[in-house]
């Protein structure tokens, strides 16, 4: 178990879910992830609920914000100026769904889209830096952005967040792009196949899990799906794609 007080620009370092029924969404990721959840007894705060894990923030649920928003999670890159970042996203050609706002005395915050689609926050720390813990079940593991343009997307990553890429083989064929700040992995690219359907660009977040069949077991068993694996990356882990009873996707990984 890791705390962390920090995060570099470009990591991502928060991810909530936005879901209809936040009590329930909070007591599934309960029986999933071990999570504790407390809403925000603030009316602005919109009923956004913290979800912990041994008194630390790991997460959160919130209810939609528009009638018909899809239920989804959201993963949030750190920045240290949220202003400036959201030019460079304009400069590089993204757009900006959400101009930056501070949202009490926890942080500043932004949501955009990457040239392709890819909807993503952008988070500068307050009180709140993100999630409080890693390297443990139940913590923040990875996100990617799944893209149908791996050129643009790349291209435009480099230019808001200072990324480095690093391309490296996947056993299955094609390539998985890692990202690095400082020489460290920080996020990842995957290119969309044209065997995945309907699948829009996309932020996939990524939960490390002590038992990844065992967790796809509880999903199901709580009304969830498993919509890939699970299967084994050479060198990383055994991982699954599943969605929630509502239907808001994310990764698990041993």
């Amino acid at each position: 178990m890791a705390d962390v007080t920090s995060y570099p620009t470009g990591q991502p370092c928060w991810a909530d879910v936005t879901v209809t029924d936040v009590d329930a969404a909070a007591a599934f990721y309960a029986e999933l992830f071990g999570w504790e959840a407390a809403k925000d007894p603030r009316p602005e705060a919109g009923g956004y609920t913290m979800l912990s894990r041994n008194g630390k923030h790991v997460a959160a649920a919130s209810p939609p914000q528009q009638d018909g928003t899809p239920p989804h999670w959201t993963a949030y890159l750190a920045s240290g100026d949220v202003d400036a970042t959201t030019g460079r996203i304009r400069e590089a050609g993204g757009t900006v769904l959400a101009e930056p706002f501070d949202v009490f005395d926890s942080g500043r915050m932004a949501i955009a889209t990457d040239p392709s689609g890819a909807v993503f926050g952008v988070w500068q720390a307050g009180s709140h830096i993100g999630s409080q813990l890693r390297g443990e079940p139940g913590t923040l593991n990875w996100a990617e952005v799944q893209t149908r343009d791996r050129a643009a997307a790349q291209r435009f990553y480099a230019q808001v967040f200072g990324y480095r890429a690093r391309a490296q083989e996947m056993a299955r064929g094609g390539e998985y792009v890692v990202f690095e700040v400082d020489g460290t992995p920080v996020a990842g690219l995957l290119e969309i196949g044209p065997d995945w359907g309907e699948v829009p660009s996309n932020w996939s977040v990524v939960f490390q899990v002590a038992d990844c069949d065992a967790a796809v077991a509880t999903v199901r068993q709580h009304g969830g799906q498993l919509l890939h694996g699970p299967a084994e990356i050479e060198g990383v882990g055994r991982f699954a794609v599943v969605a929630d009873p509502w239907g808001a996707a994310f990764q698990v990984i041993t």
